[in-house]
C-alpha cells in the first residue's frame, strides 16, 4: 500500500485455458518458461541458468510470463508441483502453448492467456476469476 493509502486496481480480460480461481502474489518474467528442466518439481525452485526467475519459488504465486517452450514432459512437472504443494496458484500468459495448456488441465491449475502480461510487475497482488485477472498494487494518491 502507498504512502497515501490508495490502492490501484486493474482488470484485464483474456481467454480460459483452465477455468478456476485463485488469489497470489505475481511474479513475472519477460522470458519464456520451460518446466521440463527449468523448474525443479522437489523444490518449486527455477532452476534454468540465466532466467531471470533463477532461485525463486513458483510455489502459490500466481506465475506471469509470456509463453512456454520446451519438452512435453513440461506438462508432467506440473502435475509433479501440484502433487508436491509447490504448484503456482495460476499461471497467466500472452500466449499459452499446447504444454503449459495441458500441464494446467492436470494438474487443475487455473490458467489464462491473451493477457498483456506487461501491464503486470512482480509484487502486484493478482486474482484471476475465469477470463478475468484483477491486478491491485499500491498506488500514489
Amino acid at each position: 500500500m502507498s504512502e497515501t493509502g490508495k490502492l490501484s486496481r486493474l482488470c484485464l480480460k483474456g481467454r480460459i485455458i483452465v477455468a478456476g480461481q485463485a488469489v497470489g502474489q505475481a511474479m513475472v518474467t519477460s522470458m519464456a518458461m520451460s518446466f521440463f528442466g527449468g523448474v525443479d518439481a522437489e523444490t518449486g525452485r527455477v532452476v534454468e541458468k540465466g532466467h531471470e526467475l533463477e532461485g525463486q519459488s513458483v510455489a502459490g504465486k500466481v506465475l506471469v510470463f509470456p509463453t512456454g517452450k520446451g519438452s512435453t514432459v513440461g506438462a508432467y512437472t506440473l502435475y509433479r508441483l501440484k502433487r508436491n504443494g509447490l504448484a503456482p496458484a495460476a499461471i497467466v500468459n500472452a500466449e499459452c502453448e499446447t504444454i503449459i495448456a495441458v500441464g494446467c488441465i492436470i494438474a487443475a491449475i487455473p490458467c489464462v492467456d491473451h493477457i498483456e502480461i506487461g501491464r503486470i510487475q512482480s509484487g502486484d497482488m493478482v486474482e484471476v476469476v475465469e477470463e478475468t485477472v484483477w491486478v491491485e498494487r499500491g498506488g500514489e494518491g
